[in-house]
């Protein structure tokens, strides 16, 4: 029997999770289905049917994505998974298929998404938009270049008083960070300050730390410690889920802080910022143990749109020539510029879509994509042209999986 693909299907929330953990081999728990009704939108549900079978799941959160120059509807899309019985049976393309019609239909330039696998989504458009670093340091050897001794003081607070200070602080980085998401109350509550016990994975519960200076706050941190001891000796591991600063003596202290917690061995973070200060910080960039990831991958659903909405350094125009296999509506020409838009005029440099995306927030430039041959040069000076207007003052970096 053919696959159907419905968009809102009844009993949405709890239909989509309970697929979609059992494609991850988990199992919904009654919170699960609580917390995602008061942040996900349920006609962004859609789910795949064999018969009256539900047998695949995708949805898409409503964000607004700092791009270069401001910021834009992007798709943040989730919940994707198909059960291990219908898989290789072109579920999960007919799922993308009608997600990324609904998408383009709303209107929203860019769809967003962490990878559970990376080989997956690149034949839908999709490119690495905003890699990022994991950090596995060795606690013992962490130590400030030229440290001038500490400053300001580290406060532990509850859950409510963080959801008072710690926005602040998130908005004055995202604002100038390519790629880091806009958060509504309810996404704060939910997500970044939630603290269901499924999330811990055998570590401790959520702990939030402020720094502040002369009694600003300017920087906070939220964590976990994974408690291990081994013949009396702790070995415990410090997982920070985030970790912001408003300036450089804030990011020096928050750091000092996190890494002179006791009983650790290990400070982790699975999503640090690739133009993250602490590398040149410490007098020992290696044991930070740091590890490249693709990080967020991202998708221009509507290129011409994508276009103008994002701002470029001051330099000549450039056209390109974009290939979209998926979505034929972008196949075409593009001035890039302060006026962008399609035109007629011959290309200088043509790549896939998805490698555009990997230019888009500044993860890549031109060159880099064509030394992998992934753009092509066709006019003299085309790769530096385009390189120079997409240049932005730093990489992108996304620090949340949704």
């Amino acid at each position: 029997m053919a696959i159907e693909v419905t968009l809102g299907p009844p009993d949405a929330v709890r239909l989509a999770l309970d697929t979609v953990h059992m494609a991850f081999g988990e199992i919904s728990a009654e919170e699960d289905f609580a917390r995602e009704d008061k942040v996900m939108p349920t006609d962004r549900i859609l789910a795949a049917f064999d018969a009256d079978f539900a047998v695949g799941a995708a949805a898409s959160y409503p964000f607004r994505l700092t791009i270069p120059g401001g910021e834009v509807a992007a798709a943040g899309v989730t919940w994707v998974g198909v059960l291990p019985s219908h898989r290789r049976r072109g579920v999960m393309s007919a799922m993308m298929r009608a997600q990324i019609d609904d998408v383009h239909e709303r209107g929203e330039p860019l769809a967003i998404l962490w990878a559970s696998e990376s080989a997956i989504y690149g034949r839908f458009g999709y490119g690495i938009g905003a890699p990022c670093l994991a950090l596995d340091a060795e606690r013992g050897r962490f130590r400030l270049r030229d440290d001038p001794g500490p400053s300001g003081a580290v406060r532990l607070v509850e859950r409510d008083e963080a959801a008072r200070l710690f926005p602040p602080i998130y908005e004055h980085v995202r604002v100038a960070t390519p790629g880091m998401l806009s958060r509504t109350k309810g996404w704060w509550a939910e997500y970044r300050l939630g603290d269901p016990e499924a999330w811990r994975r055998g570590a401790g519960p959520k702990f939030y730390a402020v720094l502040e200076l002369d009694g600003a706050a300017v920087a906070y941190a939220i964590y976990r410690i994974k408690s291990n001891w081994e013949e009396g000796i702790p070995r415990g591991e410090l997982r920070i889920a985030e970790a912001f600063a408003t300036s450089t003596v804030g990011t020096r202290e928050l750091w000092r802080f996190l890494f002179g917690i006791d009983l650790v061995a290990k400070v982790q973070m699975f999503a640090l910022d690739a133009a993250s200060a602490l590398f040149l910080m410490v007098m020992d960039g290696r044991s930070l143990q740091l590890k490249v990831a693709d990080g967020l991958w991202l998708r221009l659903v509507d290129v011409e749109a994508a276009l103008q909405a994002r701002s470029y350094a001051d330099a000549e125009p450039v056209v390109l020539s974009v290939h979209d296999r998926f979505c034929p509506w972008n196949k075409g020409r593009f001035r890039v510029s302060d006026d962008s838009g399609r035109t007629r005029q011959s290309a200088d440099v043509e790549l896939d879509v998805a490698d555009l995306a990997s230019a888009y927030l500044g993860a890549f430039d031109f060159h880099r994509l064509a030394d992998a041959g992934r753009a092509r040069e066709l006019k003299p000076r085309g790769l530096e042209r385009a390189s120079l207007l997409f240049r932005t003052p730093r990489p992108p970096y996304c620090p949340e999986v949704f």
